[in-house]
C-alpha cells in the first residue's frame, strides 16, 4: 500500500473509531507525539489512547488538504475537528511522518495552527 493511503487509512479510523487498522499500519515501537504535548510510545499504547479517546470524544472532520514526500519521511498538512467531552474543537495541522522500510509508521509528530487565521493589519 502507498503511504499516502496509509495516512488515509489512520485519518479515516478516527472518524469510524476503528482501532484494527493501527496494527496494519504503525510498527511495534511507534513514537506519536501529539500537537499539544503528549508522546505514545509503543503499539500497545497508540492503541490504548485511541481506544480511551474515542470513548470521550468524535473525529467529525479530518482532511487532508496536500502531502509532501521526501525520503523515509512524508508531510501532511491538515484541518481537524472534533467533539470531545461535549466540546468542540477545529484547527489546521502539520504532521511529519517517518515510514520504516517495510512501509509501517515508526514516528510521528503533529504541529497545531489555531484556526480561523485573520489578518492582524487593516
Amino acid at each position: 500500500m502507498e503511504r499516502e493511503q496509509i495516512i488515509r487509512n489512520y485519518f479515516r479510523s478516527w472518524i469510524d473509531k476503528d482501532n484494527t487498522v493501527l496494527g496494519k499500519i504503525f510498527g511495534p515501537n511507534i513514537i506519536y507525539t501529539e500537537c499539544y504535548g503528549p508522546e505514545y510510545h509503543g503499539l500497545d499504547t497508540i492503541t490504548k489512547w485511541f481506544d480511551d479517546w474515542n470513548t470521550r470524544g468524535t473525529v467529525l472532520v479530518w482532511t487532508i488538504k496536500q502531502f509532501i514526500h521526501q525520503g523515509s519521511m512524508t508531510a501532511v498538512e491538515w484541518y481537524f475537528k472534533c467533539e470531545y467531552e461535549s466540546e468542540t474543537e477545529a484547527f489546521d495541522g502539520v504532521s511529519l511522518i517517518e515510514f520504516n522500510p517495510d512501509n509501517l509508521i515508526v514516528n510521528v509528530k503533529e504541529f497545531q495552527s489555531k484556526t480561523p487565521h485573520y489578518y492582524p493589519y487593516t
